[in-house]
């Protein structure tokens, strides 16, 4: 049976950081916004919907489980809109805080959470524990996505793993801060590239503090070329997801048939 586009939306902007109400309210007007230009799935930032450099009392204060009250009201916004969202915020779950993004249906249904793996400098490691879980994935519309956040797509083996599970949508929510502007420019395309796989990565573009955020927001194809880029500010673009890019790529470029795992061993100690 032959797919249809998926059509994406990436929401480079937040609410009021620390404000919940504020993005809430923001990811409603967005989602409906995504509605009308026919977007199936709506992505917002890395902690969309509290702020992410919030210190770790905070965090810790506002944090909730994967089926809290956050959940609840996400859940409202995607049936009433009948767009997927894809949506940041601090977990409470087993005694610990994690870094977190869930993925959510059009009709409200939890699809998919996952906990970040690689925590960056204080923000990070000060108020979350890692997770421990490589490869999150769900079905969207005959898509298989994948999750990542962040400072997560910077490892190579954390897409490639994503790859060989049969990924073909990796959504990477994001907080990037200046002057790191060459992950987004250089290293995200080239993840796209390496492993033939559709890569949204979608980012802040406001301020927390000291930290200023980059924004250039941009879903990739797996030929590495750029469907939508961002600049530094707020943006809110829609692009398609190709079902038929894939394959075409590694046609083309046969990067994973042709791996040599027997030589790769000593890489992953």
């Amino acid at each position: 049976m032959t797919r249809e586009p998926l059509r994406v939306a990436l929401d480079q902007g937040t609410g009021r950081s620390g404000d919940v109400a504020d993005a809430l309210g923001r990811l409603a007007d967005r989602a409906a916004r995504a509605a009308d230009a026919g977007a199936r799935l709506l992505v917002g930032p890395e902690m969309s919907l509290t702020g992410y450099a919030l210190g770790a009392d905070t965090v810790a204060r506002i944090a909730e489980p994967a089926d809290g009250p956050l959940a609840d009201a996400v859940a409202g916004i995607a049936a009433a809109t009948g767009v997927a969202l894809v949506y940041g915020f601090p977990e409470r779950a087993d005694g610990a805080v994690y870094n977190t993004v869930q993925l959510v249906d059009g009709t409200g249904s939890r699809l998919a959470s996952y906990r970040k793996t690689h925590l960056f400098g204080d923000p990070d490691r000060k108020a979350f524990a890692a997770g421990t879980e490589p490869v999150v994935q769900a079905d969207l519309d005959g898509f298989r996505l994948g999750l990542l956040i962040c400072y997560d797509v910077e490892f190579p083996e954390a897409v490639r793993a994503h790859a060989l599970a049969g990924t073909e949508l990796l959504v990477v929510p994001t907080a990037l801060m200046l002057p790191f502007t060459g992950v987004p420019t250089r290293v995200v395309p080239v993840r796209a590239l390496e492993n033939q796989l559709h890569l949204a990565y979608v980012n802040r573009c406001d301020t927390e503090g000291d930290l200023v955020y980059a924004g250039m927001s941009v879903l990739v194809a797996p030929d590495g070329s750029e469907t939508l880029r961002a600049g530094p500010g707020e943006e809110f673009l829609v692009g398609d997801i190709a079902p038929d890019a894939i394959a075409g790529a590694r046609r083309d470029q046969s990067y994973l048939e042709d791996r040599r795992p027997d030589l790769y061993r000593a890489l992953t100690g």
